[in-house]
Formats: structure tokens, sequence, C-alpha cells
């Protein structure tokens, strides 16, 4: 289904071998949080979808975690940020900015992290909308 959604949008998107259940049950072990069950869907279906100019639309698994542990505990980013704790990071711009759900209260809704402004805005109703509009656009500011 993810394959399928993001190649009619996107003929050219990238596509990895699948995670499996086990990989996905590791990730959230490390994270301490259930992923949402869209995103583990489609991680499942593919390990990430590189977009337009090699953007990583929604990063790998490995990512995901890697990411998200040093985005809640990197003291620097504590000082310079408001608090990541609320957000799940799952994909990037390609020019630093990154997409995220709300992990509390959990949510469908994507939201887009401005690195220059510190800013988190809506973008996307779900992670289907998300990818219809991220890889139909093809720039790297589509939300703005």
């Amino acid at each position: 289904m993810w394959r399928r959604l993001a190649g009619e949008v996107f003929p050219e998107a990238e596509f990895a071998a699948p995670v499996d259940s086990a990989a996905v049950a590791a990730a959230e072990q490390r994270l301490g949080c259930r992923l949402p069950t869209v995103l583990a869907s489609l991680l499942q279906e593919t390990d990430g979808v590189v977009g337009h100019d090699g953007a990583d639309t929604v990063w790998p698994l490995a990512r995901v975690v890697e990411d998200n542990l040093r985005f809640w505990s990197d003291p620097v980013f504590a000082s310079l940020y408001m608090s990541f704790d609320p957000l799940l990071f799952f994909g990037d711009n390609g020019g630093g900015d990154q997409f995220a759900f709300v992990r509390s209260p959990a949510r469908d809704d994507v939201y887009v992290w401005d690195h220059e402004d510190d800013s988190r805005r809506w973008v996307a109703r779900d992670l289907r909308d998300y990818l219809g509009r991220s890889l139909r656009d093809g720039g790297d500011d589509w939300y703005r």
C-alpha cells in the first residue's frame, strides 16, 4: 500500500527492503514508546522513502531511533530549543527541517520543526496526506 501510494505520486521515489516486526519491537523498546501504527506499517513495507533530490521523506527505522534518542537527550539541543520530548521525528526535507508525529497526546497529524526558528507547525492530517503533499510538490519547502 505505502509503496504504491508513494509511487503513484512520485514514480521516482526510492524504497528499501522492509524491516520485520521484531526490528520494530526492538526499536520501540529502545525508544521507550510505540511507533505510530501507520509508521510501523510503512517501515514493514519499505525501510524509508527517498523523495525529490534525495530527501529522506521517511527515514529508515535505524535513523528514526538514533535521531529521536539524540533529540530527546542532547544537552546542547536542550539549551537551544524547546523540548523535543513530545515529538517523534521520522523524516526531513533535506534542508534541516524535520517532520514528526506528536507522541503525547498521540495524534495522526504531521508537524514540521523549522530548525531556523524552532517553530513547530501542522503540515498534514496524517502520514498518507504527508506523503502525498511532500512527494507531489518536489520542493523542499512545500509546507510553507
